[in-house]
């Protein structure tokens, strides 16, 4: 339990965020600790599990969702998100190597995934206001103007995950503290 913010389970949460809470723990076998801390703000729990299961249905493939997720959870300095979302990226296939350099701010070995990483970051960045080069970059690599707004979706969802974990100092669930991760110094970008 965090000082402030509680880690709610059904049995202490507001009866708003019950089936909130049950339905995490039917699709994820478990209820995480950001479900938990999110339970107190029914409305925010609602939001949070409908936009991640929306994002799931985008037509970005596992892999890319997990680079849209992994990018916003490190320009945020989510140090509760970036484990877990390793854990899923292994989940999705992504390569170590891919892992690895999501987790450091360095490339990706494939050249479409890094492009969504890049305008990922972009968007992030700079609030939304992607030159005309970063787009260009993004759809020559093969991505549509769909995906642009996908990715929107998925640094809309994890807004919702990195804030509540930032303000509340959610602690690190037990199966993913093998993945612990600290923010690398950032290095100087062109």
């Amino acid at each position: 339990m965090t000082k402030r913010f509680p880690i709610h389970s059904p049995e202490t949460a507001p009866e708003a965020s019950k089936p909130f809470l049950e339905r995490t723990q039917k699709s994820f076998g478990m209820i995480p600790n950001l479900e938990g801390v999110m339970a107190a703000a029914p409305a925010l729990l609602q939001s949070y599990v409908n936009l991640e299961e929306a994002f799931d249905q985008t037509s970005l493939t596992p892999v890319e969702r997990q680079v849209v997720f992994q990018t916003a959870n490190f320009e945020n300095t989510c140090d509760y998100c970036v484990p877990w979302h390793t854990l899923l990226s292994e989940q999705a296939g992504m390569s170590q190597e891919d892992i690895q350099a999501l987790r450091d701010d360095t490339p990706l070995t494939n050249d479409k995934l890094e492009a969504l990483r890049a305008f990922t970051r972009e968007l992030i960045v700079q609030r939304g206001k992607v030159s005309k080069a970063a787009l260009e970059t993004f759809f020559g690599a093969g991505f549509t103007e769909q995906k642009a707004l996908e990715v929107v979706l998925g640094i809309a969802t994890k807004v919702m995950s990195n804030y509540t974990n930032s303000i509340a100092g959610t602690p690190l669930d037990e199966a993913v503290r093998d993945k612990v991760w600290q923010k690398p110094l950032v290095r100087m970008r062109e």
